[in-house]
């Protein structure tokens, strides 16, 4: 059997600030290993996951999304890379690159397996997950500081995300930011994000799914995201888009 059979592969993003404790932009957010099944490091598998890293380091940089899948059967590897809307092309590559680097080394021979950075979120499985929505892998991220009014701002916070989610979804890129005023000179802003392998539809099911989950995030919070491996979003009451 071809190792190296290239059955498909396709051609956008994630933030954070003063949230739990100060987060390094070259360090992990968060990654996921399953233990579920492993493959030996001379294996067919080992081979097309390989190319698979590969491919999605030197395709993911162009758009800022890219998915792959390579073999067949039990051999085949899936995966995906997406990187934050709001970083360049070069910061995108060298985020995509640190997380297959890293993959390697906290999950060496897990067949499937998930790392998300500030910039990047990178994933691969050999079951074909792709064009599905990820509930399964998820975390939550919040600032420490509390707001004086917890009731009005969670349901500003919550208004802002749900106008940002229904423009994300109608969106070529699944992607829209913007912000709001909550008070005189005090704004919020917020993020909202899906991978490309979801239909629009789909999109807006993913970030309405995890928009929901604002009371058991973030509760009064003054930032904070919801990051699963299909959608995230981000809100701080500071401006954190990187503009160009």
């Amino acid at each position: 059997m071809s190792s190296s059979k290239l059955i498909s592969c396709l051609f956008i993003l994630s933030s954070t600030a003063i949230l739990v404790q100060t987060v390094i932009s070259t360090n992990p957010l968060s990654h996921i290993c399953s233990k579920s099944e492993n493959f030996t490091a001379n294996s067919y598998y080992a081979q097309n996951l390989k190319n698979l890293l590969g491919n999605l380091y030197l395709k993911t940089p162009q758009t800022g999304f890219s998915t792959c899948s390579i073999g067949q059967n039990h051999d085949q590897t899936n995966g995906l890379s997406l990187c934050r809307g709001d970083i360049s092309s070069n910061n995108c590559k060298s985020c995509v690159l640190d997380a297959s680097e890293e993959l390697g080394k906290r999950c060496p021979y897990d067949k499937e397996a998930i790392i998300w950075y500030d910039n990047c979120l990178l994933k691969y499985s050999d079951k074909d997950f792709l064009g599905k929505i990820d509930n399964m892998n998820k975390f939550y991220m919040w600032n420490v500081r509390v707001v004086k009014n917890p009731k009005y701002f969670n349901a500003k916070t919550k208004e802002l995300l749900g106008n940002l989610a229904e423009n994300a979804y109608k969106m070529s890129n699944l992607y829209a930011t913007g912000e709001m005023e909550i008070e005189e000179n005090k704004k919020l802003y917020g993020l909202v994000q899906c991978t490309r392998d979801l239909s629009n539809e789909d999109c807006k099911k993913c970030l309405n799914g995890i928009i929901n989950e604002l009371p058991s995030c973030c509760d009064g919070k003054e930032g904070g995201r919801v990051i699963s491996g299909s959608c995230n979003f981000i809100y701080e009451i500071y401006p954190f888009i990187n503009t160009p």
